[in-house]
């Protein structure tokens, strides 16, 4: 029987991560630290001025979806995951990033000058970053759209409540500072912060490594780039080595 992990990504993003994990043997408890709305759309969206189209995450790609039928601008993804939602929903001219929100902002410096026209960004009210800040001092122009939100949970689940206090979880998987920052907050609403010393926080990244510093950990790990093959395999790596 293999480690109990817990995910906590929303449930739009789960479905190909939990496969994963049950693929490389680990059993599987769900609890989504955010919801994820898309709120309808009261103005038509025209894709015309734009020269590409910005995607730091799988749930900007559904919510662009719910916006517009067209698919002939480049798609700027963050990550390889993002990259791969593109292609099967139709764009042909895709670059991914394969990291982060800045590692995003490196490929848009390489790939897009700012003369040929402005970006669009569909995104949700929070985002981990401002691309826009970073990209400034380029002269690029970006328009980001709230197109979703990310509501955060108010609770844990009965079934998680139980697996926490009798120590059962042996990791728990973090993707955003939000997502971590939610965990914790519920964890000590339950009065349950010393319960997690037998359990490994895998992180995506230092930043969210930083939101899990309030609980005891048994160990804490940080993927080596910011995607999911890489946080799988810093996963398998911690519990190899026990």
């Amino acid at each position: 029987m293999g480690p109990l992990v817990l995910n906590t990504r929303p449930k739009t993003d789960s479905a190909d991560l939990e496969a994963s994990l049950q693929t490389r043997g680990y059993r599987v408890l769900s609890a989504p630290m955010l919801e994820i709305e898309f709120p309808a759309q009261t103005r038509p969206f025209d894709p015309t001025p734009y020269q590409a189209l910005i995607f730091t995450s799988a749930n900007g790609l559904r919510a662009f979806a719910r916006l517009s039928q067209d698919r002939y601008q480049t798609a700027l993804c963050v990550g390889d995951a993002t990259a791969r939602l593109a292609a099967d929903m139709g764009f042909n001219r895709i670059e991914s990033a394969n990291g982060d929100i800045h590692d995003l902002a490196a490929l848009i410096r390489e790939r897009i000058s700012p003369a040929m026209g402005p970006l669009f960004h569909p995104a949700a009210r929070k985002t981990a970053g401002d691309l826009g800040e970073i990209l400034r001092d380029g002269g690029y122009q970006i328009d980001r759209q709230t197109v979703y939100t990310a509501h955060a949970s108010q609770t844990l689940p009965q079934q998680i409540l139980d697996a926490i206090a009798a120590h059962h979880i042996d990791a728990v998987l973090f993707f955003s500072p939000r997502t971590a920052e939610t965990f914790v907050k519920l964890v000590k609403s339950y009065k349950l912060e010393g319960e997690l010393t037998d359990t490994c926080a895998i992180c995506l990244s230092p930043a969210v490594q930083l939101r899990t510093a309030d609980l005891t950990w048994q160990r804490t790990h940080v993927a080596s780039k910011p995607t999911q093959e890489y946080l799988l395999s810093i996963l398998d790596q911690s519990f190899s080595s026990v």
